[in-house]
């Protein structure tokens, strides 16, 4: 596979490219003009072109399939250039507001959920991502190319904000090195400018991870998918859990250096039977007595051949309740696409089979 020139940031691609003023000019079409090609960049010399192209690919990514919700939600399955295949999700997080006389006063707000690897090595029982084991880790160019893909498919221009969550199909802390350098790049001011503030990176607790990337003091938010209260369940869910416990990952939260106007999101993905009693949430709120958090509840999103179920409205609510009313900030996570493939993986399980 030959490297993106999305794989790099600037500074970078002026140690390789000369002159200078080249390479800011091409940086506007990777990410400004969304650039598929060396024959899209209309201003860059042939001779460059041909010279670029034997050692670089512009955009890795081909959107295979997608599938679009009623609710706005659009899920991508993108495929590699050694054919591997990975999902991306673009998520309407709130509708374009207009003022009584139709004119736009606050536009529609977006976030894109990436992947960082071709399966998972993690192996949460629940998930279907890990159903397929573990192939790769995606690159930073590979990272950086949903976000361009996306917006380049949805006409979303460079300029307009945009949120990302890295919470798609692999671990993150688990492909570090190549996650710090996305979160570089989509930085680049001469790029999509997207600063630490608007990327969260979702982990399933690897604590020394946690705090490797707290040491890097990149400005990003993270995100602890917790799902349980106690070692025996988390265990049973999360086998990692094992290596890195419950404990281990509240600690590493605590040293994690977090704007002090923010709060530290834990996702607990609530499954009935298993963890959506009220003695889990008064266990919960114990647990995050000393941190400034934020829970978000999420509803299990079923799929073929799971063993787990979708909690019932009323139990989601008697959960977010008690926290709430014992001082935990709490949101019930609406279900994006519940009617296309809404679980981590489903697109590209379908397509698969299909093929």
């Amino acid at each position: 596979m030959k490297p993106s020139l999305m794989d790099f940031t600037q500074k970078e691609l002026m140690g390789m490219i000369k002159p200078a003023f080249r390479v800011k000019q091409i940086f506007g079409w990777l990410y400004h003009q969304y650039a598929q090609n060396f024959d899209d960049m209309k201003n860059i010399p042939k001779s460059m072109k041909e010279e670029l192209s034997q050692k670089f690919v512009v955009n890795p990514l081909t959107i295979v399939n997608k599938e679009e919700s009623t609710d706005g939600t659009i899920k991508y399955l993108l495929q590699m250039q050694d054919g591997k295949t990975m999902e991306a999700v673009w998520l309407k997080m709130k509708e374009t507001q207009l003022d009584s006389n139709g004119e736009v006063i606050q536009e529609a707000k977006y976030t894109i959920c990436v992947s960082t690897q071709v399966g998972c090595k993690v192996g949460c029982t629940f998930c279907l991502t890990a159903k397929g084991g573990f192939t790769r880790d995606l690159t930073a160019g590979e990272i950086v190319a949903q976000v361009v893909t996306l917006k380049r498919d949805n006409n979303h221009k460079h300029n307009r904000k945009i949120n990302i969550v890295y919470m798609g199909m692999g671990e993150p802390l688990d492909n570090l090195d190549n996650v710090a350098q996305a979160i570089k790049i989509f930085k680049e001011e001469e790029g999509l400018a997207i600063g630490g503030k608007r990327q969260t990176v979702s982990t399933s607790g690897l604590s020394t991870k946690i705090d490797k990337l707290g040491e890097m003091d990149l400005g990003v938010h993270i995100a602890i998918s917790l799902h349980a209260v106690d070692d025996e369940l988390r265990s049973e869910l999360i086998p990692m859990n094992k290596a890195h416990n419950i404990n281990s990952i509240i600690e590493a939260v605590k040293r994690f250096p977090i704007d002090t106007r923010k709060r530290v999101m834990f996702e607990y993905l609530v499954i009935k039977g298993k963890n959506d009693d009220l003695g889990s949430a008064k266990k919960l709120v114990k647990l995050l007595a000393d941190i400034k958090a934020k829970v978000n509840l999420i509803y299990f999103n079923p799929y073929p051949g799971t063993d787990y179920d979708r909690p019932s409205r009323a139990d989601m609510v008697a959960f977010q309740e008690y926290l709430i009313k014992h001082g935990l900030l709490c949101t019930i996570r609406d279900s994006k696409g519940i009617d296309i493939s809404a679980a981590c993986g489903q697109l590209k399980e379908k397509t698969e089979q299909e093929i």
